[in-house]
């Protein structure tokens, strides 16, 4: 069915999509609409900061993992399991983009946010910052229309008015020049109302009162300054998507199904849904972990387990608490006991020998005898491709993956065996010489600083799956490979 939605993008960072996508998100759910919320490219944070506001999870859309009718059959399957559990009616998409309209790999704009926008046949609602300009905001928005003529434009939201005359300059001058509607403008904040980290918006994945006061204060923003009314008028000019696809999962209460853990912490938490449906789809149960967490509910979601996934997060910050928490040494140990374990990024670092941070070495698992070193500028940052080359649990030998990284750490070592070559990204060293290489695998162990996204690697989840089984199936079994290839895309 054609759903309401509605495509949020800019000139450019800091051009205010995200604050105010967030208002619009929560102002939508405040209406009692079913809102769900999407982040177009790789994103845990922002993605995390969309699913607070709307109150259900957000989905990332990225035309560098999924082709244009995966990436739609995604769109639609998500805004259908909501339809078929809470019904059709005012159920509202909400797509937040990346950078600028129009920029993405290469010079003809592949996986930009036009793209997304044009594969979901959603309205782009574009959101300006005006500071320190009038008549200019015309002319780049007339270029902005011009430059792609198959994109529709919802409208327009001034940002970082000045005063109420600077925005009627700005208002004036769009709407002598262009046709497109002024649904909105937001005044220019003294402060940012949402905290900010290296890695763009703070969270711990585990927000507080601060952060839904926050969300608060945005909705009411957007409701003073903006025509809510409008923007859903708008929404309802997107067509029709594919029917959505019922993948039926296995049964909750299957006592063959393999447990897998996943740590969910303040320090580690970045992990997709989809990646953890497709665990469930492959015929996983899948457990939420914490590192931090002393209780004995925690302690009792680590019995049983046949398989871990660590994801990335924040080490760096919890790197004292890590260091002392009693499950490293459990960790460890089921990696000796041959568990299947898959780690990235911050995962990685718990896996090695050790972290230095700010002067200080804290040791971590020390499944991999190396250390890391964080650190004081980007040393990875972007989109990944790679190809396996070691035998491992989860990807065969010579399977050719996309990802990507964000990490201000690199491993310390040069001579160190990878199992994983890259023709794009950086990987796990800081030298330039020794940049495209990453993944370390020992035992049944993956650790690496890309990250996936499970539905463009389909034999990922499924290989999983059949390692955890056969890890289950009793004692050690010894070097798990995988089987599964991934299915053509």
């Amino acid at each position: 069915m054609p759903y309401s939605r509605i495509c949020i993008s800019s000139t450019g960072g800091s051009g205010g999509k995200t604050l105010f996508s967030l208002g619009l998100a929560r102002a939508l759910r405040n209406r009692g609409l079913k809102v769900k919320t999407f982040k177009k490219g790789p994103d845990y944070i922002d993605a995390a900061w969309l699913g607070l506001a709307s109150g259900r999870p957000a989905t990332n859309l990225d035309p560098f993992f999924l082709s244009p009718p995966q990436l739609s059959g995604l769109f639609s399957n998500s805004m259908a399991a909501i339809a078929n559990t809470e019904g059709s009616g005012d159920l509202f998409a909400l797509i937040e983009g990346n950078r600028g309209l129009y920029d993405g790999l290469d010079e003809t704009g592949s996986c930009s946010t036009a793209a997304v926008a044009r594969i979901v046949d959603a309205p782009v609602l574009l959101c300006l910052n005006c500071a320190k300009t009038t008549r200019t905001m015309a002319a780049i928005l007339s270029g902005l229309i011009a430059f792609e003529k198959d994109l529709r434009f919802a409208g327009v939201i001034i940002n970082r008015a000045g005063s109420p005359r600077h925005e009627q300059a700005v208002r004036k001058a769009i709407e002598t020049y262009t046709d497109v509607p002024v649904l909105g403008a937001l005044p220019r904040l003294d402060a940012n109302p949402l905290p900010e980290r290296h890695m763009g918006l703070a969270s711990t994945g585990v927000p507080g009162e601060e952060a839904q006061a926050a969300l608060e204060g945005l909705a009411a923003l957007v409701e003073k300054n903006c025509d809510i009314d409008a923007i859903l008028a708008a929404s309802h000019s997107g067509g029709a998507l594919p029917t959505p696809v019922s993948r039926p999962r296995p049964t909750r209460h299957d006592v063959s199904r393999p447990r897998i853990g996943y740590v969910h912490d303040a320090a580690l938490w970045f992990h997709y849904p989809e990646n953890m449906a497709a665990l469930e789809d492959a015929g996983c149960e899948v457990r939420k972990l914490s590192l931090l967490d002393s209780s004995a509910a925690n302690a009792a979601s680590w019995q049983g387990l046949a398989g871990l996934c660590l994801g990335g997060g924040f080490p760096e910050d919890y790197a004292a608490p890590l260091s002392k928490s009693p499950w490293l040494g459990k960790i460890a140990a089921l990696a000796r006991a041959g568990m299947p374990i898959y780690a990235e990024c911050g995962g990685l670092i718990l896996c090695c020998q050790s972290l230095e941070y700010a002067g200080t070495v804290w040791p971590m698992a020390g499944i991999f005898p190396h250390r890391i070193i964080w650190g004081a500028k980007p040393a990875g940052l972007g989109y990944v491709e790679g190809e396996i080359l070691q035998p491992n649990p989860f990807f065969p030998v010579h399977l050719k993956i996309r990802g990507h990284e964000f990490h201000y750490s690199c491993l310390c070592g040069q001579n160190v065996p990878t199992a994983m070559k890259l023709s794009r990204g950086t990987g796990l060293f800081c030298v330039k010489t020794h940049h495209g290489r990453d993944g370390l695998a020992i035992n049944n162990v993956w650790a690496a600083y890309t990250h996936i996204f499970a539905p463009s690697v389909p034999c990922w989840a499924i290989n999983m799956a059949a390692a955890a089984k056969m890890f289950s199936a009793g004692g050690r079994p010894g070097k798990i490979v995988a089987q599964t290839p991934a299915q053509p895309q």
